[in-house]
């Protein structure tokens, strides 16, 4: 029986484990590349120490060989002259050089194998973080589809309006304001039928006093006065 628990909780423990990490995959994702990134960067660090430590091993590698050449040149001047002891002196700084210059080129051999191997290492390191970097985008556009449908298939919460409510406030709030327009010109109508203007129009009408508005009579009249007779 105790066996059978603990079964069933280790059996718990990782389907939750699997759970939180489906739950939280892009994040996961997401620290990976990070760390991945770091790690190509430290690369590129060592990849360019590396770089630097050989030029500097080639310009010693040079500048031994020069030397090489000018004590040899001189060695060879101090034999023709009989200066065999200047020579030999010659000859055993030579032979030091030598053996700096067979170590700059060992040096160089490796440099050269450790550069090319980081070169290899970051480009290839470079290529399948782009290859992650376009799946996770493919990814977060997914869950971001997914969420959206789930979002418009699930039913809104108690708290939260959804759309027929939101259609029928603006119905209501139409509805409002076209009472309002309307009380608003009945207002209007009863300013312009009761109001002074109106008394002075009727004034007006009845010859009390210059008319406020130009009628068809006083156009036809001003256009008759404008007139040239006819010959």
């Amino acid at each position: 029986m105790f066996k059978t628990i603990f079964t069933l909780v280790r059996g718990s423990v990782a389907v939750a484990g699997e759970e939180f990490e489906a739950r939280n995959a892009l994040v996961i994702l997401d620290q990976q590349m990070r760390d991945a990134v770091a790690n190509v960067e430290r690369a590129k660090r060592m990849l360019a120490l590396a770089i630097a430590q050989d030029q500097q091993e080639g310009r010693r590698l040079e500048t031994t060989k020069t030397r090489i050449a000018d004590l040899e040149t001189r060695a060879t001047a101090a034999l023709d002259g009989g200066r065999d002891d200047l020579a030999r002196e010659a000859a055993e700084a030579i032979a030091a050089l030598e053996a700096d210059r067979d170590a700059a080129l060992t040096a160089r051999a490796l440099f050269a194998a450790e550069i090319a191997r980081l070169k290899r290492h970051v480009a290839n390191a470079e290529a399948r973080i782009a290859e992650l970097d376009r799946g996770r985008r493919v990814a977060r556009a997914s869950e971001a589809v997914r969420n959206l449908r789930r979002s418009g298939i699930e039913p809104a919460s108690p708290f939260e309006a959804t759309l027929p409510e939101a259609e029928a406030t603006l119905r209501r709030l139409r509805e409002r304001q076209m009472e309002a327009q309307a009380a608003d010109d009945a207002l209007t109508e009863l300013d312009a039928a009761s109001g002074p203007l109106a008394t002075a129009e009727k004034l007006a009408a009845e010859g009390f006093g210059p008319r406020l508005k130009t009628t068809a009579d006083d156009v036809l009249a001003r256009l008759k006065a404008k007139r040239t007779p006819t010959t």
